[in-house]
């Protein structure tokens, strides 16, 4: 046994170091099972849309999660069952940790371009390029910002000398939460300005904001109390711990996102009016997916009720009714 094993002995508490870890696996497990759900609904809502961008990007995306689940996973059974009470084994940082923070820092980066993308089509019809142009540019800094992290983690043999690596992980992560905070900011100012004066779509543009605002919450939230338990508990794993969860969050709240017109626009009601004699219903439609000239048609019919349900996208003018003859304005999101 090494003198810096015997050294690191004394002090090892397994209740805060690998402790810790076993419940950041548990939980990132738990989190996994929640991307599996997102993913389903996802392919299934959109099955008859044939192989889209999006689509594949659910599969990377998955495919990646999946893959940092199995490299904590095995950091684990590495310490915890294959070398059981070995002591010294214990205080050295196994590949498979090194390499699930690679994976983790790879997908925050993706995702945050995927939110961009979304900012993009939010904006459609406005002075959006400067912008835009803009977030790509914060994004790549603030992925290029996680490289020295990779490459001191890299180096680093043994858990005691994470200590003298705080720097990077403050800095990579505080540019991830600057990330976050910017690109929710951006999609509550966008979606907020796409309100029409008409309640039942103001009604469901302000679940929209409140969505995005809380999902981009959850990301940033959780990289400050990794940033926090660091500073405030370098020698014992919990921020460790953490950051196996914040993966799965970034993972899980995009495809949430994707899935927002599958979970509200059920309950979301735009227009209804009398046509031939039958109940014609107009619920919003993400994404924006026809033109402004295209023809209504129907996407479901009521057998039971008589109702004819219409499903339309937002951007477009409603066919004008007893009652209004307002046009929608454009909040594509998803």
């Amino acid at each position: 046994m090494s003198s810096s094993a015997q050294d690191a002995i004394p002090q090892l508490d397994l209740g805060n170091t690998f402790g810790a870890l076993f419940i950041g696996v548990v939980l990132s497990a738990v989190l996994f099972g929640l991307t599996n759900i997102q993913a389903f609904i996802y392919l299934q809502t959109h099955r008859s849309a044939g192989i889209t961008f999006f689509k594949l990007f659910v599969i990377w995306l998955w495919i990646f999660d999946a893959l940092h689940l199995a490299l904590i996973t095995h950091s684990v059974y590495y310490y915890l069952v294959t070398n059981y009470a070995n002591f010294g084994v214990l205080t050295e940082i196994v590949w498979s940790l090194k390499l699930q923070l690679a994976i983790g820092i790879f997908i925050i980066p993706m995702v945050h371009l995927l939110y961009v993308h979304r900012i993009w089509k939010v904006s459609k019809g406005r002075s959006r390029v400067l912008p835009t142009v803009a977030l790509v540019i914060v994004v790549v800094l603030s992925s290029g910002v996680a490289i020295p992290l990779i490459w001191a983690q890299y180096k680093v043999k043994l858990f005691k000398d994470l200590i003298e690596m705080q720097w990077s992980i403050f800095l990579s992560l505080g540019a991830a939460t600057f990330v976050d905070i910017l690109i929710a900011s951006s999609l509550w100012y966008l979606l907020a300005t796409s309100r029409t004066g008409f309640s039942s779509t103001d009604s469901f543009i302000t679940k929209l904001v409140n969505y995005t605002i809380s999902t981009g919450c959850l990301t940033s939230i959780c990289s400050t109390s990794i940033i926090i338990t660091c500073a405030v508990m370098p020698t014992n794993f919990i921020f460790i711990g953490l950051q196996f969860l914040v993966t799965n969050l970034y993972v899980n709240s995009f495809i949430a996102l994707l899935n927002a017109r599958h979970y509200m626009q059920a309950n979301t009601i735009v227009d209804s009016h009398e046509l031939n004699g039958r109940h014609v219903v107009y619920r919003p439609e993400l994404p924006i997916s026809a033109s402004q000239d295209e023809e209504l048609q129907p996407s479901q019919k009521d057998s039971q009720d008589g109702v004819l349900h219409i499903t339309r996208p937002i951007q477009a003018s409603m066919p004008q009714s007893p009652t209004s003859g307002m046009e929608m304005k454009s909040c594509s999101l998803v």
